[in-house]
């Protein structure tokens, strides 16, 4: 039994080239291999890494120089069914691994593209990072303090609007492949993803029910019942009783009025009255929606997400486990992240390519 076929998941069988990059393409090709696809990972001759890896677990690395070893990237291309790569535009084209060339090989394959700017369009050639890409949506604009924007990681723009996205699109393509018998192309750029993620802010702002500045709505911190409030402890709980019977349940845990005038000053002096545990306590068997604002290092800790194992640990690393849950083919983490090229005879052997280059 060879490494792969070890591994379950509703992918299991399904077999994506990866051609290693960084961020939102390798955690879109993380996704599937969390959900059991053999995921290959194509590096270069002089692939260094910087600590540990985990948008590389559960997959295979094989090293390959795509400048003078195309043919063998291209068998490789004629046994999958997926390709992602993550380069600027044209990129692929010019070392000739693009989709015209790929798809002629293998008709059926999915080629999976991420950018931040897309294809095409006046930036498409321009680099650029997750803040520049969800600045441009009205995201980022949107999210922050009356005075300023606050940048929310790269979680919105690389992996929200870019690799969930690419994900859903390549698995889509699939679908569609099994009656066409035909592949295509999925373009995922992260500036389409990131505005397709606001579509709920948008109707809101149609409707007259936003305010195209931020702090001033229900869900952005405008509301005294939506918010993180600082406790006696310097932690914060967060809040966020929308609904009637969930805010008065609120007031009444809290004692206060519900008709209370001046409600944020109020909030934030009954918060600091207790640290953010007692707080975390007195509302944690109840419907008034306020949690303990946790740091990575304890969120494995809390009691509901180690219930559910949302975080396991693997080779002594603690990492979120696999999202979603499936009831009849679980995904599962089995296999820590390679060293660049760990597989390379092996995979060659396996997808039955007659060559092996120089390592």
């Amino acid at each position: 039994m060879t490494t792969h076929e070890a591994v379950s998941g509703p992918l299991r069988g399904l077999r994506v080239l990866e051609l290693a990059g960084l961020g939102p393409a390798p955690f879109c090709a993380m996704l599937l291999a969390d959900m059991g696809a053999d995921v290959v990972c194509v590096e270069r001759l002089s692939s260094r890494r910087v600590g540990l890896e985990l948008l590389n677990r559960g997959k295979r690395s094989i090293v390959l120089d795509l400048k003078s070893d195309r043919e063998t990237a291209l068998r490789l291309v004629e046994q999958a069914d997926v390709l992602i790569e993550g380069f600027r535009p044209g990129v692929a084209e010019r070392l000739g691994i693009g989709p015209d060339v790929c798809l002629q090989r293998n008709p059926r394959l999915v080629y999976g593209r991420m950018t931040g700017w897309g294809q095409d369009g006046p930036r498409a050639q321009t680099a650029g990072h997750d803040i520049t890409y969800i600045a441009v949506t009205g995201a980022l604009h949107a999210i922050g303090t009356s005075e300023t924007p606050v940048v929310p990681l790269n979680l919105l723009g690389d992996f929200g609007g870019g690799a969930l996205y690419l994900a859903t699109g390549i698995l889509a393509a699939l679908w569609e492949a099994r009656s066409s018998g035909v592949g295509q192309v999925v373009d995922a750029a992260i500036v389409d993803g990131a505005a397709h993620l606001m579509t709920m802010q948008w109707s809101m702002l149609a409707g007259g029910a936003w305010q195209d500045r931020r702090a001033s709505n229900l869900l952005d911190g405008g509301a005294a019942f939506y918010r993180v409030y600082e406790t006696s402890d310097g932690r914060h709980v967060a809040v966020g009783p929308l609904e009637r019977q969930f805010f008065a349940e609120f007031m009444e845990r809290l004692g206060l009025d519900p008709s209370t005038e001046d409600l944020a000053e109020r909030l934030e002096h009954t918060f600091k009255t207790r640290t953010r545990d007692e707080w975390a306590a007195a509302f944690a068997d109840g419907d008034a929606c306020v949690a303990p604002v946790l740091s990575m290092r304890e969120a494995p800790q809390n009691d509901h997400l180690a219930a559910r194992g949302t975080f396991l640990e693997l080779d002594g690393v603690t990492q979120p486990a696999p999202a979603p849950r499936f009831s009849r083919t679980p995904s599962s983490v089995d296999r820590r992240p390679p060293e660049p090229g760990e597989h390379t005879a092996e995979i060659l052997a396996e997808w039955s390519t007659p060559t092996c280059p120089a390592e």
